[in-house]
């Protein structure tokens, strides 16, 4: 696994790619960070406390995984769909006003893929309208293909679909794409894809366990 604090020079250890599929919430804007400290807000309105431990086994889970995770922690009476769709609602208040914070040498890379005619995509287990809306908002919509939201498969991040569906999108092979993702999820199912892996790590290191996924690590730094 090479290390860089560069994405551009990362990039430039796929020469052969044909496409670059990123993830959204902490890969492209800092939403993970946001999205946390909303929720445990709308949990401790309810009575629960989130963890920043519980809050990082959650990055890149979507529909069942997800509830699964929760209810297990916080017993079957935890109110899944309302706290969530609570949090989203106060983290898109937030996009709608006084905007997102996109991740530092996102827009750089953006711009040199498009320079060097590579095509790109987002492959975010939040749902597809909240990506669109958030990348239009931020004004870098025009950089990607294709937009493929949690809604759109049947099993979210680890499982590969969601990868594999965007490489069907982008007219690419999964051998000819590179993943961008920071949760460890989202790595293990960009490596059952079959696409070559880049970590930029948000609110977790990746773990040992995917460490061997990983083709390049990327330390921007926060925003």
């Amino acid at each position: 696994m090479k290390e860089y604090t560069d994405l551009i020079q990362a990039a430039k250890e796929f020469p052969e790619a044909e496409a670059f599929i990123f993830d959204m919430d902490g890969l492209l804007f800092d939403t993970e960070q946001l999205f946390m400290e909303q929720l445990a807000i709308v949990m401790k309105e309810q009575g629960y406390t989130l963890t920043k431990e519980v809050y990082c086994k959650s990055l890149g889970l979507a529909g069942e995984r997800l509830k699964e995770l929760m209810l297990t922690t916080y017993g079957e009476n935890y109110p899944f769909e309302e706290c969530g769709a609570e949090s989203r609602r106060r983290v898109s208040m937030v996009a709608d006003t006084v905007g997102l914070r996109i991740k530092p040498q996102i827009v750089d890379l953006l711009c040199w893929l498009q320079e060097h005619h590579i095509r790109c995509a987002v492959a975010s287990s939040t749902n597809s309208e909240h990506v669109e809306r958030y990348l239009e908002k931020s004004g870098i919509r025009s950089y990607f293909s294709a937009v493929i939201g949690g809604e759109m498969v049947e099993r979210s991040k680890p499982e590969p679909e969601i990868f594999l569906l965007a490489c069907e999108k982008l007219g690419v092979a999964p051998d000819a794409s590179v993943v961008l993702e920071d949760s460890e999820n989202g790595i293990r199912g960009a490596h059952r894809a079959g696409t070559a892996v880049v970590c930029i790590p948000d609110l977790k290191e990746p773990d040992v366990s995917v460490q061997s996924y990983i083709d390049v690590l990327v330390r921007t730094g926060r925003s």
